[in-house]
């Protein structure tokens, strides 16, 4: 199997862009089927990925609208994987605006989490797990 030049596996443009923080979590996230490329939704990791093709997901509680500019060769830096796309969802504030207590920290004197309060909290920062 040739792969061109200019254009990649889904799963290891997630990765290579710094969306997923591990190829199997960029696979599993695709398997699922949250990932639409051009307006059409992708349940498969091997759907190849070409510049200009816009891509929609949610990754926590963002909508996030990419469009593909380059495929990369690896991944890099966070310096080099934005370079790879380019963001035309809204911008953070206003969204953050709308999301009440997004971080997961707790009012300072609250005391300790509880267990159902604690699954909430992890599940805010590790939206994949």
């Amino acid at each position: 199997m040739k792969n061109s030049v200019d254009t990649i596996r889904l799963d290891k443009w997630l990765w290579f862009a710094r969306f997923c923080k591990t190829r199997t979590q960029a696979t599993k996230f695709c398997r699922e089927g949250n990932i639409r490329v051009n307006r059409k939704s992708v349940a498969k990791p091997n759907h190849l990925l070409r510049p200009e093709d816009v891509l929609s997901f949610t990754l926590g509680k963002r909508i996030l609208i990419i469009r593909v500019i380059s495929v990369g060769t690896r991944r890099g830096p966070f310096s080099e994987a934005k370079n790879l796309y380019q963001d035309l969802s809204s911008p953070i504030k206003t969204m953050r605006n709308n999301i009440n207590n997004s971080t997961g920290t707790r009012a300072a004197g609250s005391g300790r989490p509880t267990k159902r309060e604690r699954r909430a909290i992890d599940q805010l920062n590790n939206p994949f797990k």
